[in-house]
């Protein structure tokens, strides 16, 4: 981080969560907490018919509740988690943007699809009824950098902001970026990761992925690191956070609840689930570097945990080069196994679960595992008391890319 000011450095001051098992970051926490499990059939209109048949649905959000009309007829479903979630994290920091020079204000997010209702809906109108028939919002509805144009505008924030196309690692890459924008000057980003993949052309969309379960059974769909794994249930929702500077949070008197001590990311290629062994340990290891965190100083590891064979295995011995004996011991939890697979925005319920499992003492569990086939000190069956003062964060994209975030409590130095 050659480019930091003297000082700077990103802390977290406020978290949003809009997720299959909760919106808010209490009852997010509280079914995470518990190992909840809320996946199930897919019950969205015009999805029952495909061969995708479990997923994380967000049932209890209403958009109109929360974000105006006239943004609302702009956005697609993946857009409106997003802005949510930016809502919550900015109130729970107790932010006031217009007590905030705008410039100094910035907003990054990372997709993986886009609006893929917003874009079938019109498609339908331009083949159903003809050109007349599609709305003007079309052209920015369906865009993967939606999100981050919306955000902005609604916040009046001008400072940098930007998009993170990188996989399912962009949630944890988007982070990297905004604290680097933070030690170069910026005092707060709004930053994090919201999908919406549970449309039926997104859906078919996913079916090439040869990574997706297509299991019909709720709590045999996604089973990461058994001998049962079949792949990965996908899930709507994500997470926004409030990044700040230390010095800038501390003035204004905010909590500071935690640290983003040091990231890496390398790339290994599509599918290429034994390559990602070494990319994976390589990420690890630049993020403890830059973190100047040794491994025995991990306290629990929220794994990527993709619930395919040799992925599973992949990440395992990751963890075991980057860790070495250490591996052995520091607890490994996947929250995600009860709420599925969020795309970019997995790795950012990952890290507030992980920011929120160090304020409260906590290892949550990792829901419907019971027998793990890998040496992994996998939390399973309940939430277990632990003293947690440092967190790293796995992910890794279908595409190639691999991800590592080192986390600390927020009250340490």
């Amino acid at each position: 981080m050659t480019s930091r000011q003297q000082g700077r450095r990103a802390v977290v001051t406020g978290l949003g969560v809009v997720a299959p098992n909760g919106v808010g970051a209490d009852a997010f926490w509280k079914a995470t907490r518990q190992g909840v499990s809320v996946l199930d059939r897919i019950s969205r209109e015009g999805c029952t018919e495909i061969p995708l048949k479990v997923a994380g649905e967000v049932r209890q959000f209403d958009p109109r509740s929360v974000i105006d009309s006239r943004f609302l007829v702009q956005t697609d479903r993946f857009t409106h988690y997003a802005m949510a979630a930016a809502d919550l994290a900015v109130a729970d920091a107790g932010f006031r943007p217009d007590r905030e020079q705008p410039f100094a204000v910035g907003v990054v997010t990372a997709a993986g699809s886009g609006g893929g209702e917003f874009g079938q809906r019109e498609l339908q109108q331009l083949w159903g009824q003809g050109p007349k028939f599609v709305g003007p919002y079309q052209s920015i509805a369906w865009f993967y950098a939606a999100s981050t144009g919306q955000i902005s505008i609604r916040g009046g924030y001008k400072g940098p902001c930007g998009v993170v196309a990188s996989d399912e690692a962009g949630g944890l890459d988007a982070l990297a970026h905004a604290a680097r924008s933070i030690e170069r000057g910026t005092d707060a980003v709004v930053v994090g990761a919201a999908e919406a993949p549970l449309a039926p052309y997104s859906m078919v969309c996913q079916l090439g992925y040869p990574e997706l379960s297509l299991s019909d059974q709720p709590d045999a769909a996604y089973l990461p690191f058994t001998a049962q794994a079949c792949g990965f249930a996908p899930a709507e929702g994500g997470a926004m956070l409030l990044l700040e500077d230390e010095q800038s949070a501390r003035r204004r008197g905010a909590t500071i609840r935690a640290h983003l001590a040091g990231h890496g990311a390398t790339f290994t290629g599509a599918s290429r689930w034994e390559q990602s062994r070494n990319g994976l340990a390589a990420a690890i290891r630049i993020a403890l570097d830059e973190a100047r965190t040794a491994p025995e100083e991990i306290d629990v590891v929220f794994a990527d945990a993709l619930g395919v064979p040799a992925a599973d295995r992949a990440e395992v011995l990751a963890l075991a080069d980057a860790l070495g004996p250490d591996a052995e011991r520091v607890p490994v939890t996947a929250p995600k196994s009860g709420t599925g697979r969020a795309y970019c925005g997995a790795p950012m319920l990952d890290v507030a679960a992980a920011v929120l499992a160090m304020e409260d003492g906590v290892l949550p569990p990792t829901p419907n595992v019971t027998e793990v086939c890998h040496d992994l000190a996998l939390v399973t069956d309940r939430a277990r008391p632990a003293e947690l003062r440092t967190a790293l964060v796995l992910s890794r994209g279908l595409m190639g890319s691999n991800s590592a975030l080192v986390l600390r409590r927020g009250e340490l130095p």
